[in-house]
């Protein structure tokens, strides 16, 4: 007899704990469940409903406290108080990106189709991987795919697959281009059966000085390190210059170098640069080299009527990374990658007769693993489908392009502002500058605008970004809430001028004795 069995029969009034069957999501729980999320339903409703300000200030340390009292091997066995110690460790102190002042990092508020996507696709929690798995899910994964190779006017035999993020998309991208090179080698067999080929020191991939780190993690994961990385100087629009493009592959001719990939940008994570595709498109064929254009964040410009041509050429591409859950405003994570020639895909592909057979393909059975890096994938797809069978994509492009009118905005007033630099007009949506008051040398400058970012934090008034160039600081602004209009900007603005001038006259603090 167990000492549960024992329990019952000795204590008197004894109730077990419930049973962990009895959260298992099935028909027998179906109205637990619907109890439940109705509930976590309302706490985000309620906390989003009331903030009022982007970021509570708190600090690393301040937080890291509320952690140590937890003891994750004593449950709180009930919704509710889960419910009160998340919301005190968590969503207190969340980011909120829906808020107009949050105006930092890549992050978009999301469309409300997106959001209940996530509330049918996890709990059904199909896995794309395979078919057998995911039955309409898969064709749905398969629709938005070729839906948007259309817009990127690949051709008829393109292909893709839905992946966790633009650094994600930026591998596989690059591992095809390096491995499509290796399959070219004669007598090599191939760089999934033979390994790196003997040149694989030589191998280079070519992408502008800003370009996504991603590459260069890329590069280290493929066994080619960063040095195989060679930056392509930009123009003053911070574009990949073509002329420079083009030196760089004589260098690399003349030193006995491969270039195997050039990476084109469509929308720089700093600058929202467009590079010259056409140009680079143009080099890439005359000198026989993949050309990937990674446009995680201009992406979204497929969908607009009026900006869509800003992506001229990228039709030219033999792969391209897209971010939906950037400027298509889905819930992360949403995005795909792409290649012209679906063939090219076969690199990633390894059957297992446990779960993608070979006689399945030959078949015809779509398993999407055949073409990802991921085994186990969401259905993150739904997101996308679910926005588009609502709204279509002219309304996800008019949101895109009141950002990109509003950047043209802010950035007309930061110009006629006698205390500060602006870069360069933005490309998008995004505008680098600084705070330059009169009489600073650069390196108070750097601690400055340094102060007046962390003190924007500190206070929640705004969450802003910042970057260096040159090797000096400047602030940015990264624009991707249609909600935000430009008196929350000017508002930002007053404030770095206030902790700015609070910096200035704040004493200097005593030498050491």
């Amino acid at each position: 007899m167990t000492s549960e069995v024992q329990a019952r029969h000795t204590v008197p009034g004894y109730r077990p704990a419930p049973l962990a069957e009895d959260q298992l999501f099935n028909a027998r729980h179906a109205e637990a469940y619907w109890q439940q999320a109705t509930r976590c339903l309302d706490l985000v409703r309620r906390r989003v409903a009331s903030v009022d300000r982007p970021f509570s200030g708190a600090r690393p340390a301040e937080l890291e406290g509320l952690f140590d009292a937890i003891d994750l091997d004593a449950p709180l066995g009930d919704l509710d108080p889960a419910l009160e110690e998340l919301e005190r460790v968590y969503l207190k102190d969340a980011v909120y990106f829906h808020h107009p002042r949050y105006v930092a990092h890549l992050n978009c508020p999301i469309v409300l189709p997106g959001i209940l996507a996530e509330a049918i696709l996890s709990p059904i929690n199909s896995s794309l991987d395979t078919w057998d798995q995911s039955a309409g899910g898969t064709f749905i994964e398969q629709s938005l795919i070729d839906w948007t190779a259309r817009r990127l006017g690949l051709g008829q035999d393109a292909d893709g697959v839905f992946t966790s993020g633009g650094t994600q998309s930026n591998l596989m991208a690059l591992m095809i281009a390096r491995d499509h090179h290796g399959a070219s080698l004669e007598g090599h067999g191939g760089n999934k059966q033979q390994g790196l080929p003997p040149d694989y020191r030589r191998l280079r991939i070519l992408g502008s000085e800003a370009s996504h780190f991603s590459l260069q993690k890329s590069a280290a994961i493929l066994g080619l390190g960063y040095r195989a990385v060679m930056p392509v100087a930009c123009d003053a629009d911070y574009r990949m210059d073509p002329r420079a493009l083009e030196a760089r592959l004589e260098e690399c001719l003349a030193e006995g170098l491969i270039p195997i990939a050039v990476v084109a940008t469509a929308g720089t994570t700093d600058f929202g640069s467009i590079d010259p595709l056409e140009r680079i498109a143009t080099l890439c064929r005359a000198h026989g080299i993949w050309l990937h254009v990674d446009a995680a964040y201009g992406g979204g410009l497929l969908c607009s009527r009026r900006e869509r041509h800003r992506l001229a050429g990228i039709e030219h591409a033999d792969s391209v990374t897209i971010d939906y859950h950037k400027t298509f405003f889905q819930p992360v994570s949403c995005s795909a990658f792409l290649v012209r020639r679906r063939g090219d895909l076969r690199h990633l592909t390894h059957h297992a007769d446990y779960l993608n057979p070979l006689c399945q393909a030959e078949a015809g059975t779509p398993d999407q693993v055949n073409k990802s890096l991921q085994t186990t994938k969401r259905f993150d797809a739904l997101k996308l489908w679910l926005t588009l069978r609502i709204m279509g994509a002219d309304a996800l492009g008019e949101l895109f392009e009141r950002v990109i009118d509003l950047a043209g905005e802010a950035h007309a007033y930061l110009t006629r502002h006698p205390d500060f630099e602006v870069l360069l007009a933005p490309p998008l949506s995004t505008l680098v500058f600084r705070y330059r008051p009169a009489g600073l040398d650069e390196a108070e400058l750097d601690e400055l605008n340094a102060q007046v970012r962390a003190a924007l934090s500190r206070h929640g008034e705004a969450v802003i970004a910042a970057t260096r160039v040159g090797g000096r600081r400047y602030l940015k602004f990264t624009l991707l809430n249609p909600d935000t209009r430009l008196d929350d900007l000017t508002a930002i603005i007053e404030r770095i001028v206030h902790h700015g001038r609070a910096w200035g006259e704040a004493p200097a603090p005593a030498a050491a004795s």
